[in-house]
């Protein structure tokens, strides 16, 4: 990932992160709580591609397990954030530019509740039984509804974000940008001229010796 996309997913991560924890989780919702950090991770997703989104997924993870009041193993919802950054940035289109709304917002179906599945299964298999108490059906059914809500608000925001930010002025200069047409235009003006007047010299020539 280039420096602009790393500090930006860095700011977006680290503001989801807070407002998530010091708002969202203050409203006692049923269920499940409402993962604006999920949604955070399904626009750079969406608009890094499956390896940015893997690598934005894993570090959202890691944070959502270190920051407190977290109740679960360390590494646990960063495995999850990793697999769901990755499946989610396959969908990103080839000019970057969605057709419709409904893509990513099936995209967030797919991720609210594979996260929750994942985040079980993982937790089944490291013994971490925390949040078991509550059902796993009413988990996957709160947190689809709720990421649901939120996501018109966020992931089009987040997007939108990214794609502005994404300028990388060196790179364009290197891929040659305008400057470059303009030297190679140059040069082949130039050649184009030298031709021409050996060709003429060659005429010129010709009919001294006629």
């Amino acid at each position: 990932m280039r420096l602009n996309r790393i500090v930006l997913s860095t700011v977006l991560v680290v503001v989801a992160m807070v407002a998530q924890v010091s708002v969202l989780a203050r409203l006692h919702l049923p269920g499940a709580v409402p993962d604006l950090l999920l949604l955070t991770v399904l626009g750079l997703a969406i608009a890094y591609g499956h390896v940015g989104g893997c690598l934005v997924g894993f570090f959202a993870g890691l944070l959502a397990d270190l920051a407190p009041p977290a109740d679960h193993a360390v590494g646990r919802y960063a495995l999850v954030l990793c697999v769901i950054g990755y499946l989610a940035g396959l969908v990103k289109p080839d000019n970057g530019q969605l057709r419709t709304a409904s893509g990513p917002m099936l995209v967030v179906i797919g991720a609210a509740v594979g996260t929750t599945l994942l985040y079980a299964g993982v937790g089944t298999l490291v013994g971490d039984t925390a949040g078991a108490h509550v059902g796993l059906g009413k988990l996957v059914a709160t947190a689809t509804i709720y990421d649901l809500l939120l996501a018109p608000f966020v992931v089009p925001l987040v997007m939108a974000i990214a794609r502005r930010f994404d300028r990388d002025p060196l790179i364009e200069d290197s891929a040659g940008g305008f400057g470059g047409t303009r030297i190679t235009t140059q040069r082949g003006g130039l050649f184009g001229r030298a031709g021409k007047m050996v060709k003429v010299g060659s005429m010129a020539r010709g009919a001294r010796r006629l």
